[in-house]
């Protein structure tokens, strides 16, 4: 995969999500499909009710329509392409029926967390066993090393684990302006850029979908920036969680997006902490979880905290792209 392939896929997925933000986004409006705004939330937040949500719509379909694309024009569109639209798509459709009910019903009650869980188990186990038709290797490496664990049957476990831990984990962290947009867009990207390190057929068709990944979420990033014209919604942020940790378990890299998405993995972290410490011993860790908003509380404006995490971001995406060029 050549600079221009490269260059090419993310300008499609980039391009594609304009257009189609600025055709979707006045539908949204039109149908009041607005955010609610849950009141436990900062109350700063309150303001940013009845901002349109579902904006998942645009980069989903954005990414299907390029990868389809150009995985055809490159000759690349291989079974791993499929699995991952399938894990995007099946994870955002699950998002969809959720901001659906909500919007609807103009409160946070959509569906329910075993609905969500039934679902995303069920994509997951879908997208295992379309692998199997294959000679999908079941093997789980320790970064860096040459140490591998092979689990066998028991892989279908751990890729629920996987797909349902990662998607609910970058669900957690869009709470802010552009966060989710940003870090998701590096994470992609530095996933793109591993697998054109390894010149093979096998990559090269995740590589696509990473690159065209990381240019639609740029593109949405024009419209999800403070202050936002559109949310994206759980559509969009469970699709794009399930299609990370897909993207990790066909590289064969799974354990490498602890590091790589690191931001989610924080934001995770600190909500089991706070309902551990407050079961326990009655008292809050942060002054309020996800993480981001114990830094909104004190003090700090939502464009600080998106910025800082982007470069945390940003840092640990380059960390294993150097050690892979080095």
């Amino acid at each position: 995969m050549t600079l221009t392939t490269t260059l090419i896929a993310i300008a499609v997925g980039f391009t594609l999500s304009i257009v189609l933000g600025f055709l979707i986004i006045p539908i949204l409006r039109r149908m009041k499909f607005g955010q609610s705004i849950r009141e436990e939330g900062p109350k700063t937040h309150q303001k940013k009710a009845g901002t349109p949500t579902m904006g998942g719509l645009i980069f989903t379909l954005s990414i299907i329509i390029s990868t389809l694309a150009l995985s055809y024009i490159f000759e690349v569109l291989t079974t791993q392409t499929i699995v991952l639209l399938l894990v995007l798509i099946g994870f955002g459709v699950i998002g969809f029926l959720d901001d659906f009910i909500i919007v609807v019903k103009k409160k946070n009650d959509g569906l329910s967390s075993l609905q969500k869980l039934i679902g995303q188990i069920l994509v997951a186990v879908a997208a295992f066993f379309l692998l199997k038709l294959g000679s999908f290797d079941t093997t789980v490496a320790l970064p860096f090393t040459d140490f591998k664990v092979e689990l066998g049957i028991f892989y279908v476990a751990f890729l629920i684990f996987w797909l349902v831990g990662f998607s609910n984990a970058v669900n957690l962290t869009d709470g802010l302006d552009g966060l989710v947009a940003g870090t998701s867009s590096i994470a992609f990207a530095a996933f793109g850029v591993l697998a054109i390190s390894n010149d093979t057929l096998a990559q090269l068709d995740i590589a696509m979908f990473a690159f065209v990944v990381s240019g639609a979420m740029l593109g949405f990033l024009i419209f999800n920036l403070k202050p936002a014209h559109v949310f994206m919604g759980d559509t969009g942020s469970l699709a794009l969680g399930g299609a990370m940790a897909m993207v990790s378990v066909l590289m064969k890299q799974e354990l490498l997006l602890f590091i790589i998405g690191i931001v989610y993995v924080v934001e995770t972290a600190s909500v089991i902490l706070q309902v551990i410490s407050f079961k326990l011993t009655g008292k809050r860790i942060f002054k309020m979880s996800p993480i981001h908003h114990h830094f909104e509380l004190s003090g700090w404006s939502e464009w600080k905290i998106v910025i800082v995490f982007w470069g945390v971001a940003f840092i640990a995406a380059i960390i294993p792209v150097l050690l892979e060029v080095m």
